[in-house]
């Protein structure tokens, strides 16, 4: 197993222990202390922190591989799964309530969205293999990708550090949530524009 790989392996485990330690905060809401004065709570702090850092792997793995000529079927194959593993396990998490840990969570239609988004774009790419075709992400595929790496913490952190203003907000209406309804709008479009973009693979007998 070459780096590259092994850095997305760590990148799953890192996902494994997130989620481990998430679900004991919530066992033992009582645990984990308050941080920073707003309504954070230590464990969803270290939560933010080790998703973050996972994160930024998702960005080294691919281009070390590719730069050290690494690049591996079975690193092909274990990305993709680290990626969804990170993100989507987080935005399930987070749709629902965790006794009172946190005034925020995400609206459980942004989940689905963007779950659907991906399985539908994932789709097309399988099939666009299938017929020899690598499809390349589009633009708005990318920000999609960043406002997740951005809602995600800000929901863990409780809004923080907007919430030394917005706290007392209506939750719905807080600038953490705007975040998540705005990565679910480009989540949205941009698999819409996917689809239009690559309808070519539906196509009987035909490339893209």
């Amino acid at each position: 197993m070459n780096l590259p790989t092994k850095i997305t392996v760590a990148r799953i485990a890192a996902v494994a222990l997130l989620l481990i330690g998430l679900f004991f905060c919530d066992l033992f809401p009582n645990f984990s202390p308050l941080v920073l004065g707003e309504g954070v709570n230590l464990v969803y702090l270290l939560a933010a922190i080790v998703f973050a850092l996972a994160a930024a792997t998702d960005a080294v793995d691919g281009r070390l591989a590719r730069r050290m000529n690494q690049v591996t079927d079975l690193g092909k194959f274990l990305d993709p799964i680290a990626d969804k593993l990170l993100v989507d396990s987080l935005l399930i998490y987070l749709a629902v309530a965790h006794f009172g840990l946190s005034t925020l969570t995400i609206p459980l239609f942004c989940v689905i969205v963007m779950i659907v988004r991906d399985l539908v774009v994932d789709g097309v790419r399988v099939l666009a293999a299938s017929k020899g075709v690598v499809l390349a992400a589009n633009i708005f595929g990318k920000l999609k990708t960043a406002l997740q790496m951005v809602a995600i913490p800000l929901v863990l952190l409780n809004g923080w550090p907007f919430s030394y203003f917005d706290l007392s907000w209506n939750p719905a209406y807080r600038i953490a949530t705007l975040v998540v309804y705005l990565a679910t709008l480009v989540s949205l479009l941009s698999g819409i524009l996917y689809v239009i973009q690559n309808r070519g693979v539906f196509k009987e007998g035909q490339k893209a």
